[in-house]
């Protein structure tokens, strides 16, 4: 047993096994350390421990009664989450397994978002690397939203294991033979009507999902969040105006992606799955439509070729993805309703797009510059447009 303290946790790392024959000896170890160091989280690293005992996990309970319930358990290897499973200490712990580490050299990608890369890893499995420094948190969180869209019925893939690859963590899907609706327009540009019909239904399935409040964050709150960080882009009466639009919009307690652009919806053995689960909140359809107008249309406003050089796919074919998804969404929409409801994405669009140039480092200061000076242009021109966006 070794125990150090690094920075706000006290690590105790366990090698070997924990059992009658020496839990008296490691408990008071471990209690004197604990009571000594008062105020730091108990962190046990479990890699090199291969059996713990009744008594072992005695000791345990011992740690939580004086340090609190933010005790950690983590790299346990499989044999000993077992035994926490069975016994059911895993619901009292914060317990984490031990990851399997996995290589990406030479395997394919097949989509890319903000947060990584997805990479085939064989015919049936995907693993989503992550390039962030919470990489945990946004997975963890991801596994949770996608497991209570599943279980409403939604097409979504589930995380069943998280691995290290090299300094990040990767989450492994199983998805038979997936690929992008993004990439099967690639393929075969001929094929957009029937993709963009599937993907229709895939966004309808999703708005007409119910969700209890509280369960997924609120969409017009984190563009609210949004709106907050741009103020310094533009004159305070447009802030005030737009401010005023988000704390009028209706609570709506369907279901909304954040995110939902073609590359992270699948095909996978012949039925569409979502990915990228963690932007899921509540609200209005509008935010769905927002952030594919960002992807599709305000991207390449100012940069012809953005939707080339991020998307694979052509300006026109952008165009194309837009138009199509926007006009079969709202097919029973006379075009005078359509032209009230674009105004209103445009609206949403412009804030997400100022929020997301912000924090870019892709682009030139230039660029940059007239982006956000169209962004502000256009958002004036719809302000004398729009009296509410419910």
């Amino acid at each position: 047993m070794k125990i150090r303290v690094n920075k706000d946790r006290l690590l105790i790392s366990l090698d070997g096994s924990l059992d009658s024959n020496n839990a008296r000896n490691v408990e008071e170890e471990i209690l004197r350390a604990v009571e000594a160091n008062s105020g730091l989280t108990p962190s046990f690293d479990m890699s090199e421990l291969k059996y713990i005992s009744s008594a072992g996990l005695r000791v345990l309970m011992k740690v939580r009664k004086i340090a609190g319930e933010n005790v950690e358990i983590n790299d346990v290897t499989p044999d000993v989450y077992e035994i926490f499973d069975t016994t059911g200490m895993s619901e009292i712990f914060k317990v984490r397994k031990k990851m399997r580490e996995l290589s990406i050299e030479g395997l394919d990608i097949i989509g890319e978002g903000c947060n990584g890369k997805v990479y085939r890893l064989d015919a049936d499995t995907i693993v989503k690397v992550y390039e962030t420094n919470n990489a945990l948190e946004i997975i963890e969180n991801e596994k949770k939203m996608a497991k209570m869209a599943f279980l409403k019925g939604i097409p979504t893939a589930i995380s069943f294991d998280i691995v290290k690859v090299g300094d990040t963590l990767g989450a492994v899907f199983e998805l038979l033979d997936a690929k992008t609706f993004n990439d099967l327009i690639i393929e075969n540009p001929g094929s957009i009507d029937d993709i963009v019909k599937k993907y229709v239904d895939v966004m309808k399935q999703i708005h007409d999902t119910e969700v209890e409040k509280d369960v997924v964050p609120v969409a017009k709150d984190i563009y609210k969040g949004y709106l907050e960080k741009q103020k310094k882009f533009m004159p305070e009466e447009m802030s005030n105006k737009l401010s005023k639009l988000l704390d009028e919009m209706k609570v709506d307690t369907h279901l909304v992606h954040g995110d939902i652009q073609m590359k992270n919806v699948m095909l996978s053995d012949g039925e569409p799955m979502i990915i990228d689960m963690d932007t899921l909140c509540m609200g209005h359809p509008l935010f769905d439509f927002c952030g594919l107008y960002v992807t599709y249309k305000l991207f390449k406003e100012d940069e012809p070729d953005n939707t080339l050089k991020f998307l694979g796919i052509s300006s026109e074919i952008s165009d194309m993805i837009w138009d199509k998804t926007f006009r079969y969404y709202y097919a029973d929409k006379t075009e005078e309703e359509r032209e009230v409801i674009l105004n209103k994405i445009r609206i949403l669009a412009s804030i997400r797009f100022l929020y997301l140039i912000s924090g870019t480092v892709r682009m030139s200061d230039e660029l940059a510059e007239k982006r956000i000076s169209h962004t502000i242009s256009h958002i004036n021109e719809l302000l004398d447009k729009v009296d509410d966006l419910n």
